[in-house]
């Protein structure tokens, strides 16, 4: 038996960790991707990790994975509909984010965005 003392504990237990929310975010703004245009997009993350974090979102019933049959082999993943309900969230987090970087650049830090460098 799976036991929470609050519920945010059992949406961290799916979407936790530094990466999954950002393939999550990816997913949400530009719909079906190959594992090679995530890649691409998240130049930091190692292919095993890429691969183990896209393993659990679809075991969570959070993505979907798309083989198809030919050669090369081409894969592709997406979200559920499931997945999908996470948008409205994960958009308040990215607000919030926009926010927290305004206040630090108000605050003198040195900050750069790279959203949107690789499209």
């Amino acid at each position: 038996m799976k036991t929470f003392n609050i519920p945010v504990e059992a949406a961290l237990e799916v979407i936790g960790g530094k990466w999954k929310v950002v393939i999550l975010c990816h997913l949400i703004d530009h719909g079906t991707l190959r594992t090679s245009e995530l890649k691409k997009r998240m130049p930091n993350i190692t292919q095993k990790m890429l691969t183990q974090q896209l393993r659990e979102l679809e075991s969570d019933g959070v993505l979907e994975r798309i083989v198809y049959n030919q050669v090369p082999p081409k894969v592709e993943y997406k979200l559920t509909d499931y997945g999908t309900s996470l948008a409205p969230a994960l958009q308040m987090l990215c607000s919030w984010g926009e926010q927290h970087i305004e206040k630090a650049v108000s605050e003198g830090e040195d900050v750069m965005v790279l959203s949107g460098a690789e499209e």
